[in-house]
């Protein structure tokens, strides 16, 4: 009881931070002029988006970024608490023998996606597109994605000595150096998966922060004391940007927000053993995902939309459904999918 009371009062001091630093921050990014701009978007074969721009033309001008906010309060509390545990005589257990490692990987899984949105953001909303450095294709961009999820599987393999996966009712899985390109395609997935939902207010930071509830109860239950302190940080941070990101929205994660909340998502479902758990809570994601991905085939293939409109909620917009009540009806689909993971994690 005593580390559950910890963590919960971790929770909330890590929602008072964000909640005394948040308006200041949004005020820096309207100097900074970093909003979201009025202009006609393109999908991938560089044709038009008419009904993307439709149901998106009023979010113009609401600042992006508030991803960067929830990053570096969390990192900042992260580095601070974890040692001083330690000091206090708190016994800081793991499933793994080197918990400094662990407490590596989550830093540089966030940091590192961080910066890789950062950059994304500054190029659209400041026009670098074209800028012969700042201005790197999307598949250029993909690649260092790849790139960073394979050192982070590597570390997890190699320092961690994650090599297993578990199904349950089925049995546990000894993949060897295959776990390594299976952990790419985890992070890598979840992080664009993230980013592709993150288009209604409130969608993805409160799907992510009802994700992270179930997480941090399965981190908790295993005694894994840095991981679970991660969690309480990161979903105190994330429950007053939330605040801010309901409709009407009045701040955005932005991809900085997006791409490392995505990504460390995964990480965390690694660390947990819980890969095919995390499938089932973070499926709301990788459904949005999915969406795109078989909207870009059909385009690509049989020349012709599969849906009216990709990601699956842009669909539901076309067909009538108004922002909030979509985003509230999914939360509820999220609880459940939530509980359903969890429980499926513990038997």
């Amino acid at each position: 009881m005593g580390s559950l009371a910890l963590f919960l009062g971790l929770l909330i001091f890590s929602f008072v931070v964000t909640s005394i630093a948040i308006v200041p921050f949004i005020d820096l990014l309207y100097h900074l002029k970093f909003q979201r701009a009025k202009q006609v978007t393109r999908d991938i074969f560089g044709k038009l988006t008419p009904i993307f721009d439709k149901f998106h033309r009023q979010k113009a001008g609401v600042p992006v970024g508030g991803g960067m906010l929830v990053i570096l309060v969390v990192s900042l509390l992260f580095i601070t608490f974890l040692p001083l545990m330690s000091r206090m005589g708190i016994d800081v257990t793991s499933v793994y023998t080197d918990h400094q490692t662990e407490k590596n990987i989550l830093f540089f899984t966030f940091l590192s996606f961080g910066f890789l949105g950062l950059y994304d953001d500054i190029k659209k909303f400041f026009g670098f597109e074209k800028d012969r450095f700042f201005g790197l294709k999307a598949s250029f961009k993909f690649f260092l994605q790849i790139v960073l999820a394979v050192i982070i599987a590597s570390m997890l393999h190699f320092q961690l000595g994650i090599s297993i996966l578990n199904i349950p009712f089925i049995g546990t899985f000894e993949l060897g150096l295959g776990f390594i390109p299976f952990a790419t395609f985890v992070i890598v997935s979840f992080a664009n998966a993230v980013n592709i939902t993150d288009g209604l207010d409130g969608l993805a930071s409160g799907v992510l922060m009802i994700s992270l509830f179930g997480l941090w109860f399965l981190s908790a239950s295993i005694l894994d004391v840095p991981l679970a302190l991660f969690l309480s940080l990161w979903i105190g941070s994330l429950v007053s940007f939330l605040y801010f990101n309901v409709f009407p929205a009045r701040l955005f994660l932005g991809d900085v927000g997006a791409l490392a909340f995505g990504a460390t998502l995964g990480v965390v479902g690694l660390l947990l053993g819980k890969v095919v758990a995390l499938g089932i809570i973070g499926f709301i994601f990788v459904f949005e995902v999915s969406s795109s991905l078989i909207q870009i085939l059909g385009r690509k293939f049989w020349k012709k939309k599969i849906f009216p409109a990709a990601p699956f909620h842009l669909t539901l917009q076309q067909h009538g459904w108004e922002e909030p009540k979509i985003v509230q009806r999914v939360w509820l689909m999220q609880i459940m999918l939530t509980l359903f993971g969890v429980w499926l994690a513990v038997i």
